[in-house]
């Protein structure tokens, strides 16, 4: 079968494979050879009225079957997750067909991924903005789910080499790094705040399990330190506003902003699920307060984001008021190496 007679979840089993995860590639495979099994799943996927790859509906059912076989009441699916070998069709299959309105369930709502491998690449673009306005930061983000990535400053750092952040924290974020290492400026935040439609409770073990069923099951470390973050979390909570994005970020850049502070708004993997019109009012939002921004009161914006064809990952920030964008970093879509083109010591 060639990729155009793929279905989304065999080509999401394309993409994951070449970044990296076998097993869960595999899972993908038997699970759209096996989709005729849960009906209601497959009417689903077959009548998505929005971008599926967009909308990463493969991940959303793929984080389905790690919550059932991480749930434990599906003794040979767990065992597969467990040892990642066996009949993959045999108990894939029989987990659709025992858990298909689950898994539509879950397809309903957005990825929560959180990702804190990313948080590598905000650090850096952090520090090239402090080269542009040398300027404490009042961090925002958007799509911020349980907030954990509000808690950046608090993790640790070998970013090219170059060891920043927190020296000695539990969270350790060292990505692959190419190219020359990232110029080191130290960054203060004095506030972080994000929004999200839903955001995550780190204090509930339901919310926290959904987070982990997103980790690729075959990706321990991820795991690891997913677990670390939310210990940090739950000491010092996050501030995540329930809202979207289309109302929270106008109503925020519109607020007073303090002299000597750069306002800075980050968005990872967010935009990709807003429509046209929402997405064209986040933009006009930016446009405006960048019209605003003045050398004592900057504004920056950091996007960690696909490119519109989906073929890479761009790290990219905006400073203003001169309002120019500068393509820092090429990135895997999880933080797990970075291609860095930006300013260097």
């Amino acid at each position: 079968m060639n990729a155009r007679e793929r279905g989304p979840l065999g080509r999401q089993a394309a993409a994951v494979r070449e970044m990296g995860s076998g097993f869960v590639a595999a899972v993908l495979e038997a699970a759209e050879r096996q989709l005729y099994r849960a009906p209601r799943s497959a009417a689903r996927i077959a009548a998505w009225p929005r971008d599926v790859a967009a909308d990463a509906l493969a991940m959303r059912f793929n984080a389905a079957l790690h919550a059932l076989a991480r749930g434990g009441t599906m003794p040979a699916l767990a065992t597969l997750y467990r040892d990642q070998e066996g009949d993959f069709d045999g108990i894939i299959g029989a987990a659709l067909a025992m858990a298909d309105d689950v898994i539509v369930e879950w397809m309903r709502d957005p990825p929560q991924t959180n990702e804190v491998g990313r948080t590598a690449a905000i650090m850096a673009a952090l520090m090239v903005a402090r080269m542009h306005h040398d300027l404490p930061c009042e961090l925002r983000e958007l799509g911020a789910s349980a907030g954990l990535n509000l808690n950046l400053d608090r993790y640790a750092y070998d970013l090219g080499g170059r060891a920043v952040g927190c020296p000695g924290s539990p969270v350790r974020v060292a990505p692959e790094w190419r190219g020359p290492p990232p110029a080191v400026r130290p960054v203060e935040i004095v506030s972080a705040r994000g929004v999200d439609l839903r955001p995550l409770d780190v204090t509930d073990a339901a919310a926290c399990a959904r987070l982990m069923a997103y980790i690729w099951a075959d990706q321990h470390d991820r795991a690891e330190r997913l677990a670390e973050a939310l210990a940090i979390a739950r000491a010092r909570r996050p501030q995540v506003d329930v809202g979207d994005i289309a109302v929270w970020l106008p109503e925020r850049l519109a607020a007073p902003q303090s002299d000597g502070r750069c306002r800075t708004i980050v968005h990872s993997m967010a935009l990709q699920y807003l429509d046209p019109i929402r997405r064209q009012t986040v933009e006009g939002a930016f446009r405006d307060a960048g019209a605003r921004a003045t050398a004592t009161r900057p504004l920056a914006r950091i996007a960690f984001e696909w490119t519109a064809p989906r073929d890479a990952v761009h790290l990219s920030l905006t400073v203003w008021p001169d309002g120019a964008t500068h393509h820092l970093a090429t990135c895997h879509a999880y933080g797990a190496w970075i291609d860095w083109h930006g300013p260097t010591d």
